[in-house]
C-alpha cells in the first residue's frame, strides 16, 4: 500500500490543502502512518494530537490518527485547541514525543493542514518532503497504538500566567485591553485566562466557528482590526490584541488605534528582554523594519537578520541560544522564561508585562518609535516554475555588480539592499507561487526611488510588480 499526495499540499513549514480537492482523509491517515514511522525509528513513540475550529478538522483528526496508530504509535487527543497549546502538550511533557495539529491557520475556511514537532524541534523542509517520499514507497512501520485523551487547557493557562507573575498588583488593576480571537481556535484559552487576569478585559468573537462569520483572522491585514480597533476607541481601553485561526500568530492596536506591527512588538519586547539579558541575540526576518535592529542595538543586544519562516526562525533560536524572535506576521517565540515556540496568547501577555516594567503605556511605546514610510508587504503572482530561478538571477546581479548608491546587500533570503534612502526586499514564497517585496525610507521620494529599483531588477528578469495578491 502507498499514497501519492497532490503536488500543492506538502510545503516548506507545514502540509496545507484545499478540502475536497487536494487534501483529505487518505492523505490524512498517509501522513499519520509516515510521521509516526519516522517518529519511531528515531526512537519516540507518543505523539500528540489538537485541531483548530475548522469543519473538516475533526475528520481529519480522526484519519490522522488512525495512521498514526497503524504504524504503533499512541497518541494523546487534546481536542480542539490552539496551536500553543498543542506546542505546550509536546514541550511539557517528557512523555510526548511529537505533536501534530490540524490547522489552516489564517487560509480561507475551506483550507486545512497541519504543523509539526518532532522530538522538541521544528519538523519542516526535508523532513516534509520525507513524508512525501516515504507514502509514495508505502515504506511504513506497522503497529497497534493505543488513543487517549487529555484535556490540557487549565494547566495551559496556569502557565500562561507566569508571564506577569512578580509585576506589582497596582501597575495591571487598572489595566483595560480588548481581545479580539476572530471565531479562532484560541478563543476558548482566552476566556479562561481573561476570567484569571486583573484588570478589565473586553472580549471578541471568542465562539469557535470555522465559518469566520464576523472576519477573517489574520491580524497581519490591517482591515482585520477594524473591530478591535472600534472597540478600543469606545471602551477607551489601553490597547487591543487579536490573534490568527490557530492562535499562534499576534497583532495588535494601541489605545490611539495605531497598528502596532510585528516588527513594532518586538521593539517592544526586546528592550523588556534586554533588560535581564544583556548582548543576547534577538531575531527578526528579513522583512522585519531598520528601526528594530538599530533599537535592538541601542539595548545593547545583537541584532540578528534571518530567513522568513517560523520553523526556520526556531531552528536559528536554538542554534544561537537567543531568548527572543519574531517575524513580521506576527510569530513571537520567547524562549527567556517559555518554551521558544511562537504562542499569541503568551505574546499578550508579555506585551502587558513589558508596558508595566518599561513603566510606560503601551501607545507611549508605540508614540516612541520612529515614523518610517514603508509599503506593505506586497505579493505578486510568478509562475512556480519561475520564481526561484527568477530570484536567483536579481540575487547574481546584486551581489556581483549592485550598482550606484547601493551600500550592501543581503542575501539571507532573498535580497534586501540598503542605499542612503532606506532598504527593498525582494523575495520568493515558500508557501506560494509569488515573489514578495517590500521597502522602508525616511522620506516618500526615498520611498519612490526604491520602488523603482525594485521594479528595474524585476524587469531585467522579464517580470513586473503588477497588482498585489493575497496572503
Amino acid at each position: 500500500m502507498s499514497h501519492q499526495f497532490h503536488s500543492t499540499v506538502l510545503r516548506e513549514y507545514d502540509i496545507r490543502g484545499i478540502i475536497g480537492e487536494t487534501l483529505g482523509a487518505d492523505d490524512a491517515r498517509a501522513i499519520g502512518r509516515s510521521f509516526g514511522t519516522m517518529l519511531r525509528e528515531a526512537g519516540g513513540k507518543t505523539v500528540a494530537v489538537g485541531y483548530d475550529g475548522r469543519v473538516s478538522s475533526p475528520m481529519l483528526e480522526h484519519a490522522l490518527s488512525e495512521g498514526l496508530t497503524a504504524s504503533g504509535c499512541d497518541v494523546v487527543k487534546i481536542g480542539m485547541s490552539a496551536t500553543p497549546m498543542l506546542y505546550y502538550a509536546e514541550a511539557s511533557s517528557e512523555q510526548i514525543d511529537g505533536g501534530i495539529q490540524i490547522t489552516g491557520s489564517h487560509n480561507p475556511a475551506n483550507y486545512n493542514g497541519f504543523k509539526m514537532v518532532f522530538q522538541g524541534r521544528p519538523f519542516f523542509g526535508k523532513d516534509i518532503l520525507a513524508i512525501g517520499e516515504m507514502a509514495a514507497a508505502g515504506r511504513w512501520a506497522d503497529g497497534n497504538g493505543e488513543v487517549s485523551e487529555s484535556d490540557i487547557l487549565s494547566e495551559y493557562v496556569e502557565r500562561l500566567l507566569e508571564a506577569i507573575t512578580g509585576i506589582e498588583g497596582e501597575a495591571l488593576a487598572d489595566l483595560k485591553v480588548g481581545w479580539d480571537a476572530g471565531n479562532g481556535a484560541a478563543g476558548p484559552a482566552l476566556e479562561a485566562l481573561a476570567a484569571r487576569l486583573p484588570g478589565e478585559h473586553h472580549l471578541l468573537f471568542t465562539d469557535v466557528d470555522g465559518h469566520f462569520p464576523n472576519h477573517h483572522p489574520d491580524p497581519t491585514v490591517e482591515a482585520n482590526l477594524a473591530d478591535l480597533r472600534a472597540l478600543v476607541a469606545e471602551k477607551n481601553l489601553d490597547f487591543g490584541v487579536a490573534f490568527d485561526g490557530d492562535g499562534d500568530r499576534i497583532g495588535a492596536i494601541d489605545g490611539s488605534g495605531r497598528v502596532i506591527w510585528g516588527d513594532q512588538l518586538l521593539m517592544i519586547y526586546a528592550e523588556d528582554v534586554l533588560k535581564t539579558h544583556a548582548n543576547a541575540t534577538i531575531i527578526a526576518d528579513v522583512k522585519a523594519s531598520r528601526a528594530l535592529f538599530d533599537h535592538v542595538a541601542a539595548h545593547g543586544g545583537q541584532p540578528l537578520m534571518w530567513k522568513t519562516g517560523h520553523s526556520l526562525i526556531k531552528s536559528k533560536m536554538k542554534e544561537t541560544g537567543s531568548p527572543l524572535a519574531g517575524e513580521m506576521s506576527g510569530h513571537v517565540f520567547f524562549a527567556d522564561t517559555y518554551y521558544g515556540f511562537d504562542d499569541a496568547l503568551y505574546a499578550g501577555l508579555r506585551l502587558i508585562a513589558a508596558s508595566a516594567r518599561l513603566g510606560k503605556s503601551v501607545t507611549e511605546l508605540r508614540g516612541a518609535m520612529p515614523n518610517m514610510l514603508n509599503t506593505p508587504e506586497m505579493r505578486f503572482q510568478v509562475d512556480e516554475v519561475r520564481k526561484f530561478p527568477a530570484m536567483a538571477e536579481i540575487s547574481e546581479r546584486m551581489t556581483t555588480n549592485p550598482g550606484p548608491g547601493v551600500e550592501e546587500v543581503n542575501a539571507t533570503d532573498g535580497v534586501r539592499v540598503n542605499t542612503a534612502d532606506g532598504w527593498w526586499l525582494l523575495r520568493a514564497s515558500n508557501t506560494q507561487d509569488v515573489l514578495v517585496a517590500r521597502a522602508e525610507s525616511d522620506t516618500a521620494e526615498g520611498l519612490e526611488r526604491l520602488l523603482a529599483q525594485i521594479d528595474e531588477q524585476l524587469a531585467l528578469s522579464g517580470l513586473e510588480r503588477g497588482e498585489s495578491v493575497g496572503h
